[in-house]
């Protein structure tokens, strides 16, 4: 099994992206914001790439995610709180929530 250090440079790339805002279906209301900042870039370019294979981040995309994290998946079950953007797919899943997904670029 791979950790996400092994996992992360499998994913597309993500340069050229700014943020990533997940709004509200239908909404402009923003939900969340993930940076291409020390921190997040990780993160953005996980849910990069949800949002390339599934169009959105719902159930579906959000257990993808929980995987593509892997150890982390487990700290963050364990430490709630500690790493958020994992808290929130866990969310969508526990919760069947959906969110678009804006990209905004450099």
């Amino acid at each position: 099994m791979m950790n996400f250090a092994e996992i992360l440079p499998t994913l597309p790339p993500v340069d050229g992206i700014a943020r990533i805002e997940l709004t509200l279906p239908g909404s402009n209301d923003i939900a969340a914001v993930i940076e291409n900042k020390p921190g997040q870039a990780g993160s953005l370019r996980v849910y990069h790439a949800l949002w390339q294979k599934h169009g959105r981040i719902d159930a579906a995309a959000a257990q993808e995610g929980i995987t593509l994290y892997a150890e982390h998946s487990a700290d963050a079950r364990a430490h709630p709180g500690k790493h958020p953007n994992i808290d929130r797919l866990l969310d969508i899943v526990a919760r069947e929530l959906s969110y678009d997904v804006r990209i905004h670029e450099l």
